[in-house]
């Protein structure tokens, strides 16, 4: 029997349950060729991580059933996530470096209730409306921050991680204890990519898979690659230990989070040839990160077929 383990990316989430059930509905629902993993009879798995950066989950679920998720309220669900100012000269660096890779605004302007003329913008990579781009950049770079930096935190009184070492601990631990005779696919988004291929890539003690989806990966930023040298180098970077077979990568080039660089396949290469697979979709709307919408799309649905072979 196939199994997929989905894991989520940055921001605040709902409850796990609740949103292993939208993120399962989404792939389902009507449209072309809805993939109903129920009836196919793949069962399925959530790696939750939310709650080592966020105090409580997420109560408002419609935002994230919606495919618009526009909302600032949507991107931080109410988790206040701010800019960290790094605890060292080499996170300090990261921190600058990445947030000039999001945005050429300083933060004076980023603040203000309404955006500055087109003329005085400067040059952005990636468009962004106005009203979530501090939100989406803030909740961006402290979570992807305190993963890389092994930061600890304390999401609310009495909770207490190291957060890289927590979040690896329930990854290993989630793909352990599947117990399958199909396929088993990791369908990793946003931030939840550099999770899925730190484990892979980087902790012996992880189980292996089938195949590797990523959707809306940040993997391509220098910045991040940089991170997780030694391992990771541009010819061999392949998780090839713990991944037997295909890894397939989706992108929107409007997706803020991986549009700074979004295909994968030059970067992580095995024995100096091209591996990984990526594919382009175009996600509707301003707001293209999502993964209610990549979830939508015929080819991530299509993909996924294969990787796990129904």
């Amino acid at each position: 029997m196939p199994h997929v383990t989905f894991i989520h990316g940055i921001a605040n989430k709902p409850e796990a349950k609740e949103l292993l059930r939208i993120w399962i509905g989404a792939l389902g629902d009507t449209g072309s060729d809805p993939l109903r993993l129920g009836t196919r009879g793949v069962t399925t798995s959530l790696i939750y991580w939310a709650d080592v950066l966020y105090p409580a989950p997420d109560p408002d679920i419609a935002a994230h059933e919606s495919l618009v998720e526009t909302s600032a309220a949507a991107l931080d669900g109410g988790g206040n996530a701010t800019v960290p100012a790094g605890g060292s000269p080499e996170s300090a660096a990261f921190i600058a470096a990445l947030r000039a890779q999001l945005t050429s605004q300083p933060e004076s302007e980023l603040e203000k209730e309404s955006p500055p003329p087109p003329e005085a913008r400067g040059f952005e990579r990636v468009p962004l409306p106005w009203f979530i781009k501090r939100q989406i950049m803030s909740a961006f770079l402290r979570d992807v921050h305190h993963y890389l930096f092994n930061t600890e935190w304390t999401p609310r009184p009495g909770s207490q991680y190291k957060v890289q070492q927590e979040i690896r601990g329930r990854f290993q631990r989630a793909l352990a204890e599947v117990q399958t005779d199909g396929p088993h696919v990791v369908v990793s988004h946003s931030m939840g990519t550099v999770i899925a291929y730190d484990c892979l890539k980087r902790l012996p003690e992880c189980a292996k898979v089938d195949g590797l989806m990523t959707l809306g990966s940040p993997l391509g930023i220098d910045e991040i690659q940089d991170k997780l040298a030694p391992e990771w180098t541009r010819g061999d970077g392949f998780p090839h230990e713990r991944v037997a077979h295909e890894w397939v990568n989706v992108f929107d080039r409007l997706d803020v989070v991986c549009g700074l660089d979004p295909e994968l396949a030059n970067d992580y290469r095995l024995g100096g040839a091209n591996k990984v697979t990526d594919i382009e979709i175009s996600n509707d709307g301003a707001w293209r990160h999502s993964a209610t919408k990549y979830y939508k799309q015929p080819a991530v649905r299509k993909a996924l077929r294969q990787l796990l072979a129904v």
